[in-house]
């Protein structure tokens, strides 16, 4: 909030169980509340197998769609539902059921996809018209074409990149010159990057990912709202629109990728009012 950020998408899957995951979405919305930020939840059951569930992927799964996704959602707790579809974590027809309960819940799904290997389940994802595909640093060239044509935001996330000394690239100019909206994100976690600063991404997503200045600014206002289904009030400036905006004490906005540890936010307006303890 310091830098700015009016709008978060907040994950749960690190309880995997009914009772942890009802709690971290429960969490979730209250920051929402006390913060006067705006935080969309997204359900990530289907994050890791617990050990219990060890070569009983399929029961898991069964756990997930028939049990805890309904329940969460019958208490209004998630806005959009996500899987990590990897070797090291759930097949591509355990995500499809995944998505299928969530598609009979009426609810959104987006997909950790092609982060260490092409799955293909951005094609996947994409085949049920998925918000976002986050990772997708293997994500193949079909797996671009199905997102151009879903409409699929690609969710960049160079702190897990950077963290995992990775050197795969997300196939950037592949992206670009199909078209793929490109958003930007911290992935804060306690695994992969942990991340708190935006800011600090937009540099890294023109460093790292070659990503033009405007490309990565548009990457965490415009096409990051797509990414979270809130283009229709968040992510632009606009007659009719919220007023959400930072003011920043910048020359250029080039600045906003060029420097690193400093919040030069003058202040941020919610809702068309100055929030309380940010900037000045």
């Amino acid at each position: 909030m310091s830098e700015g950020v009016c709008a978060i998408e907040i994950k749960s899957g690190y309880g995997l169980a009914l009772e942890h995951e009802r709690k971290q979405l429960c969490v979730a919305r209250r920051l929402a509340k006390a913060h006067g930020v705006t935080v969309r939840t997204t359900f990530l059951g289907a994050h890791a197998l617990p050990t219990e569930y060890v070569g009983r992927s399929s029961d898991y799964i069964d756990l997930v769609c028939n049990e805890m996704l309904p329940a969460l959602a019958a208490e209004g707790l998630v806005d959009a539902v996500d899987v990590f579809c990897e070797r090291i974590a759930f097949s591509l027809e355990e995500t499809e059921q995944v998505f299928k309960a969530a598609r009979t819940l009426g609810l959104p799904v987006k997909l950790h996809a092609e982060q260490l290997s092409d799955m293909g389940g951005a094609t996947l994802a994409a085949r049920y018209g998925a918000l976002s595909c986050d990772h997708i640093e293997h994500l193949s060239q079909a797996g671009i074409e199905a997102m151009r044509e879903a409409g699929t935001v690609a969710v960049l996330l160079p702190g897990a990149f950077y963290t995992l000394r990775d050197t795969q690239l997300p196939p950037i100019a592949a992206l670009r010159a199909a078209g793929v909206p490109m958003a930007v994100s911290t992935d804060h976690n306690p695994g992969t990057s942990p991340a708190l600063s935006l800011l600090l991404m937009v540099n890294m997503a023109c460093t790292l990912f070659r990503l033009t200045v405007p490309e990565a600014i548009d990457g965490v206002t415009v096409h990051a709202a797509r990414a979270l289904g809130l283009q229709d009030t968040h992510g632009t400036l606009a007659v009719g629109r919220p007023a959400n905006f930072v003011l920043w004490d910048l020359q250029d906005a080039a600045e906003l990728a060029y420097w690193f540890g400093q919040r030069p936010v003058k202040a941020v307006v919610r809702q068309g009012r100055i929030a309380a303890g940010v900037g000045s």
